[in-house]
C-alpha cells in the first residue's frame, strides 16, 4: 500500500527538474545592452564593427558586441555605460540606423531553454514611450478628403469646374459657371454642416471651404482615439503582455511596454506608417521622361519613382485604394515567381471601387505604391532637438490588369522582411495621424530595486514563518510540505517564463497568497491522516484514507479560487490581471506539489514498510 509505480515516481521527478531548469535563468538576471539594425533588412558585421567602434571611441571598453536576430547585440556591464553608447550611437549613426536600449538575459547559452520571465515596469522597468501625435497632419489628412469629396460631388451634380484645390486649411472651389454656385453651396451644406463656406467677392463662381472649429476639434480627438487604438493593435503584434497605452493631454500618448525585449521592433512598429496606395498608371514613357525633364506635370498626374530601375513614372493623382480600405493582410510567398508577396483583402468600400476601375481598364497598367511617412530627429547648432517629418513614395509593382479585381489579391515587389512588417502593420490598422517618439525611456533595475527588495523580503519572511510552523507542527510531514512549497515556487517562476508573463507587484502577491494555498492543502491532508490515526486506523491505512479524502475538498476549495481568477482576468486589466494569472498559475501548481509531490516523498518514506508510528 502507498506505492507509485516508477513511472509515476520518473515522472514526478522530470516535472521537477524541467521545472528546476527553465526556472535557472532567472537567477542570473539581465543586463544592460544597446541593439542597432537599419531601417530595413538585417544588420551586417560590417555594422557591427562600426556600432562597437563608435561607442569603443566614446571611452565605453566594456562592449562587447554580437549579431542577434538580425541585429547588432552591443552589452555593457552598467547602465551608466549603456547611456553613454546609446548617445555617442546618436550622434555618430543618426537616423541612418535604428538605436534602442535594451535589457538582455546574462544567463550561459546552454541554458537558455526558456527566458527569464518578464518583469513589470514597477519591478524592473522596461520602455517608456511618450509619442506625439501630428494634429496638423491629422487636420491636413481631413482637408484632403474634403477635397476629393468636392469633386466627386460635383461630378455626380453635373456641375463642371475650373478647379478644386487646397489651401493651408481650406479647399477653394472654382466652378466654370458662376449660376450653379447656389445649388452646390446648398448641396454642401446639407451633406457637409460642419463646414463654413465663405464666397469670393470679386469672383462669384469662387468659394472657399474650412472646418468649424468644433469639427476641427473633434478631427482632432477621433485622430488621437484612433492612434490609441491602431497601437494597442500593434503591441498586440508584439506579444506585449500588460501594456499600458493611454492619453495624455491633447496630443499625446503614453505607451508603457513592461520587460519588453525587443524595443527596436517596438519602435519601429509603433511609429510607422507604412501602408499602400492603387493608381492607375498616367500615359506612357516618353510621357514620363518629358515631365521629369521639363517640371511640367500633368494636373490629374503625380510624379513618382520606380524602386526597381529608379526611373520616373507618372501616376494618376486619384488614388483608387490606399490602406484606409485594406481590412486585412498576410505575407507569403507568389506561387508562380517564387517572391515574397503581400496578400490584401478590401473592405466593401474597397472592393466596389477596386471593382468598377479595373472593369473600366481592363488592359492598362495599374501601380502600387509603397508609401511609408517617418520623422528625422534634427539637432540644431544651439543643441535643441525637432522632429521633420519625411514621406517616402516609391512605385514597388507596375502590372497590367488582365481581370476585374475585387475583394482579395496580392501584391509582389517587396523583400520579404518589408512584405511581413507591413503585413503585420496592415493587420494591427494604419495610424490616422502620424506619431513620433518625443521622450523615451528604459526602466532599469534602479527605479525597481525598492520594490523587488520589499517583495523579496516579503516572500522570504512569509515563507520562513509558514516553513518554521509547519516544521514545528507536523515535524517530518512538516519537512515534506516545506519541500513541496520551494518547489511550488520554482514551478510557478518556471510556467511564467515559459509562457513569458509579466510579474508585476500583484504578481508577487498572487505567489505569496499561492504559498499559504498550497500549505493548506497539506494541511487538510495530515490532519486528516491524524484524525484517522486516533480512530485506530493503522499507519498506512491512516496515509491512504488521509490523502484520498482530502482531495475532494481541496479540490472545491481551489477550483472555487480558481474561478474567482478567471472572473478578474476576464474582467480586470494591467496589473489585476497579472495577479489573476500568477494565482492561476500557483493554484495549479500547488495542487500538484501538495497532493502528487508531497504524496510520492510519503511513499518514498513509508509505503511497502511496517510502520509503527508517524513523525506527524
Amino acid at each position: 500500500m502507498n506505492q507509485y509505480p516508477l513511472w509515476k515516481n520518473a515522472l514526478v521527478l522530470l516535472v521537477v527538474l524541467t521545472a528546476a531548469v527553465l526556472a535557472l535563468p532567472n537567477l542570473f538576471g539581465k543586463s544592460p545592452a544597446v541593439m542597432v539594425s537599419p531601417e530595413s533588412g538585417n544588420a551586417s558585421p560590417a555594422l557591427l564593427a562600426e556600432s562597437i567602434r563608435v561607442v569603443q571611441s566614446a571611452g565605453v571598453d566594456s562592449v562587447r558586441g554580437k549579431l542577434v536576430s538580425g541585429r547588432a547585440q552591443l552589452r555593457f556591464d552598467n547602465l551608466d555605460d549603456q547611456r553613454l553608447a546609446r548617445s555617442a550611437l546618436d550622434d555618430a549613426l543618426g537616423n541612418a540606423v535604428v538605436i534602442a536600449p535594451n535589457l538582455v538575459s546574462s544567463a550561459p547559452d546552454w541554458l537558455k531553454l526558456a527566458e527569464p520571465m518578464y518583469l513589470g515596469l514597477d519591478l524592473r522597468g522596461g520602455v517608456h514611450f511618450l509619442m506625439q501625435v501630428d494634429m496638423d497632419a491629422a487636420i491636413d489628412k481631413a482637408y484632403a478628403t474634403l477635397e476629393q469629396d468636392m469633386r466627386v460631388l460635383l461630378r455626380d451634380e453635373g456641375v463642371r469646374y475650373r478647379s478644386v484645390g487646397r489651401g493651408a486649411a481650406s479647399v477653394s472651389v472654382v466652378l466654370r459657371d458662376a449660376a450653379n454656385r447656389d445649388s452646390v453651396l446648398t448641396d454642401l451644406r446639407r451633406q457637409y454642416p460642419e463646414t463654413t463656406v465663405t464666397v469670393d467677392e470679386a469672383d462669384p463662381a469662387a468659394f472657399g471651404i474650412t472646418f468649424t472649429e468644433f469639427a476641427l476639434e473633434e478631427a482632432r480627438t477621433a485622430a488621437l482615439e484612433k492612434n490609441i487604438s491602431t497601437l494597442r493593435n500593434r503591441v498586440n503584434q508584439l506579444g506585449v503582455a500588460e501594456p499600458v497605452i493611454q492619453r495624455q493631454g491633447a496630443d499625446r500618448i503614453v505607451v508603457q511596454l513592461p520587460g519588453v525585449q525587443d524595443t527596436t521592433q517596438a519602435k519601429e512598429v509603433l511609429g510607422a506608417t507604412a501602408t499602400l496606395e492603387y493608381r492607375l498608371v498616367y500615359g506612357d514613357a516618353a510621357d514620363w521622361f518629358a515631365a521629369e525633364e521639363t517640371g511640367r506635370i500633368p494636373a490629374s498626374a503625380k510624379l513618382f519613382r520606380q524602386r526597381d530601375t529608379g526611373e520616373p513614372i507618372l501616376l494618376n493623382r486619384r488614388v483608387i485604394v490606399s490602406g484606409d480600405e485594406i481590412k486585412d493582410a498576410s505575407s507569403g510567398i507568389d506561387s508562380q515567381t517564387g517572391s515574397p508577396a503581400v496578400f490584401v483583402n478590401l473592405n466593401g468600400t474597397g472592393a466596389n471601387r477596386m471593382q468598377r476601375v479595373t472593369a473600366d481598364n481592363v488592359g492598362e497598367p495599374m501601380a502600387v505604391v509603397y508609401k511609408e511617412s517617418r520623422y528625422e530627429r534634427l539637432v540644431a547648432d544651439d543643441g535643441s532637438v525637432t522632429h521633420e517629418p519625411r514621406v517616402d513614395e516609391e512605385v514597388i509593382n507596375v502590372a497590367t490588369i488582365r481581370d476585374v479585381l475585387s475583394h482579395r489579391f496580392q501584391t509582389t515587389g517587396l523583400g520579404s522582411e518589408e512584405a511581413r512588417h507591413l503585413s503585420l502593420l496592415i493587420r494591427a490598422g494604419s495610424l490616422s495621424a502620424p506619431v513620433y517618439i518625443v521622450e523615451e525611456r528604459t526602466v532599469g533595475p534602479s527605479l525597481g530595486e525598492d520594490n523587488i527588495r520589499r517583495g523579496f523580503t516579503a516572500c522570504v519572511v512569509g515563507l520562513l514563518l509558514v516553513m518554521g510552523f509547519m516544521l514545528w507542527y507536523y515535524r517530518f510531514f512538516g519537512l515534506l510540505a516545506n519541500l513541496a512549497l520551494i518547489v511550488n515556487i520554482v514551478m510557478v517562476v518556471a510556467v511564467l517564463s515559459v509562457i513569458q508573463a509579466t510579474l508585476t507587484l500583484p504578481g508577487i502577491a498572487g505567489v505569496v497568497l499561492t504559498v499559504g494555498m498550497a500549505v493548506d492543502a497539506n494541511v487538510l491532508i495530515f490532519e486528516r491522516i491524524r484524525e484517522e490515526l486516533r480512530n485506530g486506523s493503522p499507519v498506512q491505512q491512516a496515509i491512504h484514507a488521509g490523502y484520498d479524502r482530502a482531495v475532494g475538498t481541496i479540490a472545491d476549495a481551489n477550483i472555487t479560487t480558481l474561478i474567482a481568477a478567471l472572473v478578474l482576468f476576464a474582467f480586470g486589466t494591467g496589473a489585476i490581471q497579472g495577479f489573476a494569472v500568477t494565482l492561476s498559475i500557483g493554484i495549479a501548481t500547488s495542487m500538484f506539489t501538495a497532493i502528487v509531490g508531497t504524496r510520492a516523498l510519503v511513499n518514498l518514506r513509508y509505503g511497502g514498510r511496517r510502520v509503527k508510528a508517524l513523525a506527524i
